[in-house]
């Protein structure tokens, strides 16, 4: 016997699960749209060589690379791979279409991507992105838009207790040059910083003893993350600032915090020195949204202003921010923040079989009340009515339209609500009206 299961960390949507995530992805789409953005879809399969190299060590390594056909699937080789993200194939986009594209360019784009990930509670080896992105503008509006935007969706799907973590790539650039880590070493201690949040402290430092980079190094920057999480923004810049010193383009990232803080005026917003990002394609502002009960994050994002340039001769600032519908609609279901029709079934009302002779009776019926603007199903086969009202009520309709032969004769139907067992027999032109108070 085979097993039915699907693929590791795959899985099979259900019809109340796929509710749920339209329901998630309508907000998004609705607030996304009032802020001007269009939408964008790009192929699941790339060229390999539009992946590889753009997100870092640990992003190569969990790329799902497709084998080449043919001999070639004998010895490893690969020309195509899924999609990792939705940024890396935007900057395709904006590069091959630079002439047909307005000179800012705001789209979002709701599609899955695929790692080859290790799964674990709430992530996932295919998943759904969310992203928003901004093409064209270095001005901090840009910034500031796009977290207005997320805390906007959050707070219409129920969010009360998230933050928004602000950083700046140069900030830490500047923060890893005070302490005394050599350029070629940034890349790593980025790396092991980026996981903080999920091996601790102890864990940071063996991966820069690891990484053969100074653990020294760390515990001074650790010790810095620990004095600045327990104070405001203005604190944080103003240590921040006497930490990095003169170091021109870090202050030019402090700066560049400042605008946003100023331009968003949103009171969840905390610069968070530690938070980096590992994806290496970041210039310049980073973000992510956490919530308490949820190790990882909701989303997250940034600048990025040379990814675009490296598929064209012009480099092109663009930023962008990605919500994770896994993500967000494990913690909504964790919470019960679900409407409750959303359990229920995708049919209003049910309409009944009386017999072979009486089916055409009944499509009509079907027909008449989906015309009325109803969501009908209709039971397949003559039955027992008994079984028919079983049927209703094991799917959740609320309502059935009994169409026997008293109500055949009476050019009548008796609707029964299935909540309450009440029977009404009424003339069929009143159904709709019944059904929809």
């Amino acid at each position: 016997m085979s097993n039915t299961n699907p693929a590791r960390g795959m899985r099979d949507f259900l019809p109340v699960d796929v509710r749920k995530r339209e329901y998630v992805i309508n907000i998004i789409k609705e607030v996304y749209e009032s802020y001007g953005f269009e939408p964008l879809e790009t192929p699941a399969v790339e060229n390999i060589e539009t992946l590889m190299g753009k997100y870092g060590e640990e992003g190569n390594r969990l790329i799902f690379k497709i084998l080449k056909r043919g001999e070639h699937e004998k010895t490893g080789a690969a020309d195509l791979a899924l999609r990792y993200d939705l940024t890396v194939p935007l900057a395709r986009v904006a590069a091959n279409y630079k002439n047909d594209l307005p000179k800012f360019f705001k789209r979002y784009q709701i599609q899955p991507v695929w790692r080859a990930d290790r799964p674990a509670r709430g992530r996932f080896r295919e998943f759904y992105q969310c992203d928003v992105d901004a093409i064209g503008s270095g001005s901090m509006l840009v910034e500031a838009e796009l977290c207005a935007a997320a805390s906007e969706i959050l707070q219409k799907l129920g969010f009360d207790d998230f933050i928004i973590r602000i950083n700046h790539r140069e900030i830490l650039r500047g923060m890893l040059n005070a302490v005394g880590i050599a350029d070629e070493k940034q890349a790593d201690a980025l790396v092991a910083i980026d996981k903080l949040d999920k091996i601790g402290k102890d864990g940071v430092l063996k991966e820069f003893a690891g990484r053969e980079t100074s653990e020294q190094a760390g515990i001074k920057l650790l010790d810095l993350f620990a004095r600045l999480a327990a104070i405001g923004n203005i604190n944080t810049i103003s240590t921040l600032s006497e930490f990095i010193g003169e170091d021109e383009e870090a202050r030019a990232g402090l700066d560049d915090l400042k605008q946003i803080l100023e331009f968003t005026n949103l009171e969840n917003i905390k610069i968070d020195a530690s938070l980096a990002r590992g994806l290496s394609y970041y210039t310049g502002a980073i973000f992510e949204i956490n919530v308490p009960d949820l190790a990882g994050s909701l989303g997250g994002g940034g600048r990025y202003d040379a990814l675009i340039g490296m598929f064209g001769k012009e480099e092109i600032p663009a930023c962008g921010f990605s919500l994770g519908l896994e993500r967000i609609v494990f913690v909504m279901d964790e919470r019960n923040m679900f409407p409750a029709d959303l359990q229920n079934s995708s049919a209003d009302v049910l309409v009944t079989i009386w017999n072979k002779e009486t089916i055409a009776e009944s499509v009509q019926l079907a027909n008449d009340l989906r015309s009325q603007g109803l969501r009908v199903l209709l039971y397949p086969e003559a039955d027992k009515l008994g079984k028919q009202f079983k049927y209703a009520d094991s799917i959740n309709v609320p309502f059935v339209c009994i169409l026997g032969e008293t109500e055949l004769t009476t050019n009548k139907v008796t609707l029964k609500n299935m909540e309450t067992g009440e029977q009404e027999t009424i003339e069929r032109g009143q159904a709709s009206e019944k059904i929809k108070k």
